[in-house]
């Protein structure tokens, strides 16, 4: 038996420990959605932006179905769902989010939609999300896009009739012939309005 298995504390598990959220990771988070809708990063290659495009309006698929553990699994283990407060996100160290979920709360938030007793989701939203205008961005890392996409997300909760408007940016890892999500980050356009608790996932 490796000792790892031994100490868990040698190999934390991002599901039940924040233990990657630290100051290099907000370092490199701020670095990583500062800039880089460049023109001159936009890839051009079919195959990759289809890929990239696939992976997001899936995701939007699965959101829309309820799919909760299926959506879950298209993030890596170590990865970050984040709704600013602000224009372009900012730096969260130092501005409010509306949610900033590691692997830890996302599989909290995910298991909290399937109990009963998630009351703010009772009854169930129906949703309807519309995704367009894909666009994929190179990094200095070979094996990491940006992806930036429009969305419309309308839903219905109890009689209540909502819309959600904006943009989202996926840093997306490649993983043999497909991607993993990093980090997904959904820039609403009302961000700085009364948001009325957004209890379903944007």
């Amino acid at each position: 038996m490796a000792e790892t298995d031994l100490d868990p504390s040698l190999n934390p598990d991002p599901r039940r420990s924040s233990h990657y959220v630290g100051d290099d990771f907000y370092s490199e988070l701020v670095a990583a959605f500062t800039g880089w809708q460049r023109d001159e990063a936009e890839i051009t290659d079919i195959d990759t932006r289809d890929n990239c495009r696939r992976l997001v309006e899936r995701e939007a698929r699965l959101l829309d179905e309820g799919r909760n553990d299926d959506w879950l699994a298209l993030f890596a283990p170590e990865c970050l769902y984040w709704v600013p407060a602000s224009a372009d996100g900012g730096d969260p160290r130092r501005e409010v989010a509306i949610a900033f979920d590691d692997r830890r709360r996302l599989e909290d938030r995910v298991f909290r939609l399937a109990s009963p007793y998630a009351w703010s989701q009772q009854p169930l939203s129906r949703t309807s999300r519309i995704v367009s205008n894909t666009a994929v961005f190179s990094t200095d890392d070979d094996t990491i896009v940006m992806a930036r996409s429009t969305f419309l997300v309308t839903e219905i909760h109890a009689g209540d009739y909502r819309t959600w408007a904006g943009w989202c940016g996926h840093r997306l890892r490649r993983t043999g012939d497909g991607f993993e999500i990093l980090v997904k980050q959904v820039n609403l356009i009302n961000y700085d309005q009364n948001l009325r608790n957004p209890s379903i996932t944007l």
